[in-house]
């Protein structure tokens, strides 16, 4: 790991995004040796995935967050308390504005601005959605490892893209298993399925990018991630995990993937 710590955290956070993304990619390979995933299984992935974002909203993100800005000298919750709102306003817009439709829907019920454009790009625009605080947090705790505090380092960055790439993996399988019932092919369906990752390394460059160059942003940037991935885990994985009778599997599957987050974060970071 010696060579990783002397990397620039730009370039660490696209190696770890890039690893989350390729996760995301095994995950849709799935699509072709099956072609359909029960229910039960299914909503067990979203519910692995919701506790996986929740905890790291909370141990990478926002608990460094309230520690920073006491550390900066602000007010310690007000940073984290604006970031995190910041970061539920701008998911909120997106999804108000992004045109997107849900595996199962029809057309005509995609949200967003009104469009002409292909049933297959809304699909893939509502999968790609739910990635962009998922690159961006990992990103963040990058650039955050090298600001020199003692509540962000490296490991715990790591932790994260770790525990962000273990949720991705169903995550792959639940959005291209799905696009191949709508009737794509399994080469088709795997390419959309991945390709909704890319959006990961660019989100987590950015993110990077940005905490370095303004460092007092810091406390912000987190809890801005943070609540961006909360938004999406209660407006989009929750609700659909527990919208039928398997709804149990959802919520143990949330049980889990917030119990690993939470070691991972602990132990390693």
């Amino acid at each position: 790991m010696e060579w990783f710590k002397e990397l620039n955290p730009v370039i660490q956070a696209l190696i770890g995004t890039c690893f989350t993304w390729g996760l995301t990619a095994l995950g849709a390979s799935i699509v072709f040796f099956f072609t359909t995933i029960k229910k039960e299984i299914f909503n067990g992935m979203l519910g692995f995935a919701s506790g996986v974002m929740i905890a790291a909203s909370f141990w990478s993100l926002l608990a460094p967050s309230i520690e920073m800005a006491e550390s900066m000298g602000m007010i310690s919750w007000i940073p984290p308390l604006i970031g995190f709102l910041a970061g539920g306003l701008f998911l909120w817009s997106i999804d108000k504005t992004l045109p997107h439709l849900h595996a199962g829907m029809k057309t005509s019920d995609a949200e967003g601005v009104k469009t002409s454009w292909q049933r297959s790009v809304l699909l893939v625009l509502a999968i790609t959605l739910h990635n962009i605080p998922e690159g961006l947090a990992v990103g963040v705790a990058f650039g955050a490892a090298a600001s020199g505090f003692d509540s962000a380092t490296l490991a715990g960055a790591v932790a994260l893209a770790v525990g962000i790439g273990i949720q991705n993996f169903p995550e792959g399988a639940a959005v291209s298993v799905p696009l191949r019932r709508e009737g794509f092919s399994r080469k088709k369906a795997f390419l959309y399925g991945q390709f909704s990752g890319v959006v990961e390394p660019i989100a987590g460059v950015l993110g990077a990018y940005a905490v370095i160059v303004v460092r007092p942003i810091l406390p912000y940037a987190l809890a801005f991630a943070a609540g961006a991935m909360i938004y999406v885990v209660v407006e989009e994985l929750i609700p659909e995990g527990q919208s039928d009778k398997h709804s149990d599997a959802a919520t143990i599957g949330a049980m889990l993937g917030f119990a690993v987050m939470m070691t991972l974060d602990v132990a390693l970071g």
